[in-house]
C-alpha cells in the first residue's frame, strides 16, 4: 500500500482513538495529494515513520482520511469485514430480541463511511465515502455471508456523497428488496417504503424516548408534529392516548401514516393534518386548540456550525409556539437531531421558549439516541440525538 504522511504532532487526536484525518494535517510535501486516488486504501504514518493504521483517503475533500484498523498488518479484505460484522451483529442481538435495528453505525463500528439498518430480512445500506464505495462489492458479499439476507437495498442518495464527488442512485444490490416492508418498534407494527421514504425509510434512533409515551399519554390529547410515518403518534395512540393529531407538510408520509394506523388498529384515534409545522401551530393558537401533550421532533435545523445561531432562533420559535397551546400540567416532548445543537443549547431553547410564553417548566427526563446508535467517546459527531421530558404549568 502506498503511505500518506502526517505532520509533526497531528498524530495526537488518533493516538487518543479518533479515525479521521484532515488535509491540513497531511504533510503533501513528502506525500503529495496527486499520488493518491478517491477512496484509495492506504497506511497513514505520523512525522517520523512510525505507522498509525490503515484506511483510504479521498485527496478532494477536507476530511481526506479514515481508519479501518490500527494493525498495520491487517488486510482490508472480505473477512475484515465479516469480524466487523459479526461484532455489531453480537452487539445488537444482546440488546434486541427482534432483527429490527441499525446494525452499524459507521464511525461507532469502526466501520467509518457505512451505515446498515436491519429490517427483519431486509438490509438497507448507505454508503457516504469514496473509500467505502470502492469496497462496495466486499462490504455486501460479507453482509450476505454472516446474515443470509433475502435482500440489500443500496440507499446512496445522501448529500455527503456531493461532497465525496460519488454519484447518488438507489438500487437492489442483492435480491429484489420490497416497495413494502413491515417493522417492528416496541409494541407496535409500521409499514415503510425503503425506496423512497427519508434516509433508510425508518429512524430506529428515537425508539427508547418513543418507549416513554406509556407513562405519559394515557387518556390525553396528543400533538406529534412532523409526524412522517407515525412513529409518535401511533405508539402513542397504542398507549392508550385518547385522540392524537399527526401533523406533517408530506402527503405521502402522512398516507403512511394512515395506513400504520390501520396495522394497529388505532385509526379513529389519528387525525392526520397536512401543513407547515410552524403555520399549524399558529393556526392552532388562533383556533385556541390546546393538547395535553405536544411532541416536537424536527429535522436537523443545524447542519453546519455557522448556522448554529439561526438554528437556536427556529428551535426557540417552534418550542414557544408549542408551549403556546399546551394545556395546563402538561408534557413537552422536545427533540433535536442536530449535532450542532448541544443537549445544553436544547435546554436553553426550552428555557428561554418557557420565558416568552409565560410557562413554568419542570425536566422530567432525557432522552438520546438508541443503543443500537453507541457513542464513539473520541468523536463527538457520533452523539447528535437528544430528547427532553417538560412537565409545563
Amino acid at each position: 500500500m502506498k503511505t500518506v504522511r502526517l505532520n509533526k504532532h497531528e498524530e495526537k487526536r488518533l493516538l487518543q482513538g479518533h479515525l479521521w484525518i484532515y488535509s491540513n494535517e497531511v504533510d503533501t510535501k513528502q506525500t503529495p495529494f496527486a499520488h493518491f486516488s478517491s477512496g484509495q486504501l492506504v497506511d497513514f504514518e505520523d512525522s517520523r515513520g512510525r505507522c498509525l493504521g490503515r484506511g483510504y483517503i479521498n485527496p478532494k475533500t477536507l476530511l481526506c482520511g479514515r481508519l479501518l484498523t490500527k494493525d498495520p498488518e491487517e488486510k482490508i479484505d472480505q473477512d475484515f469485514f465479516i469480524r466487523r460484522i459479526k461484532n455489531a451483529v453480537s452487539l445488537r442481538q444482546a440488546l434486541y430480541t427482534k432483527p429490527y435495528y441499525r446494525l452499524i453505525y459507521g464511525e461507532s463500528d469502526f466501520l467509518p463511511g457505512l451505515i446498515v439498518d436491519r429490517y427483519g430480512d431486509l438490509l438497507v445500506v448507505q454508503i457516504t465515502t469514496a473509500g467505502m464505495e470502492t469496497l462496495r462489492d466486499i462490504v455486501i458479499a460479507s453482509l450476505v455471508d454472516v446474515l443470509s439476507p433475502s435482500a440489500i437495498l443500496l440507499r446512496n442518495d445522501h448529500n455527503m456523497r456531493l461532497t465525496e464527488g460519488l454519484p447518488q442512485y438507489v438500487e437492489a444490490a442483492y435480491g429484489e428488496p420490497p416497495r413494502r416492508q413491515l417493522i417492528e418498534e416496541n409494541e407496535t407494527t409500521f409499514s415503510i417504503d425503503p425506496w423512497e421514504g427519508q434516509k433508510t425509510g425508518w429512524f430506529y434512533d428515537h425508539r427508547e424516548n418513543r418507549r416513554q409515551l406509556r407513562r405519559l399519554v394515557a387518556g390525553k390529547r396528543v400533538l406529534d408534529v412532523f409526524t412522517y410515518v407515525g412513529a409518535w403518534a401511533i405508539q402513542a395512540a397504542v398507549y392508550g392516548a385518547d385522540q392524537v393529531w399527526a401533523v406533517d407538510s408530506s402527503a405521502p408520509a402522512l398516507a403512511k401514516c394512515a395506513e400504520n394506523a390501520e396495522l394497529n388498529q388505532c385509526s379513529a384515534k389519528i387525525k392526520t393534518i397536512q401543513n407547515d409545522a410552524f403555520d399549524q401551530l399558529k393556526l392552532f393558537a388562533e383556533e385556541k386548540t390546546q393538547f395535553d401533550v405536544i411532541i416536537l421532533d424536527p429535522p436537523a435545523f443545524i447542519k453546519k456550525r455557522k448556522d448554529h445561531p439561526q438554528g437556536f432562533q427556529a428551535y426557540k420559535r417552534l418550542n414557544t409556539l408549542a408551549l403556546q397551546i399546551l394545556t395546563k400540567n402538561g408534557v413537552l416532548i422536545s427533540a433535536s437531531c442536530s449535532h450542532h445543537l448541544s443537549e445544553q443549547d436544547l435546554q436553553q431553547v426550552i428555557c428561554a421558549a418557557g420565558q416568552t410564553a409565560h410557562r413554568d417548566i419542570q425536566i422530567l427526563t432525557r432522552g438520546h439516541q438508541g443503543l443500537d446508535h453507541p457513542i464513539h467517546p473520541a468523536i463527538p459527531e457520533t452523539d447528535y440525538l437528544k430528547a427532553v421530558f417538560c412537565h409545563v404549568t
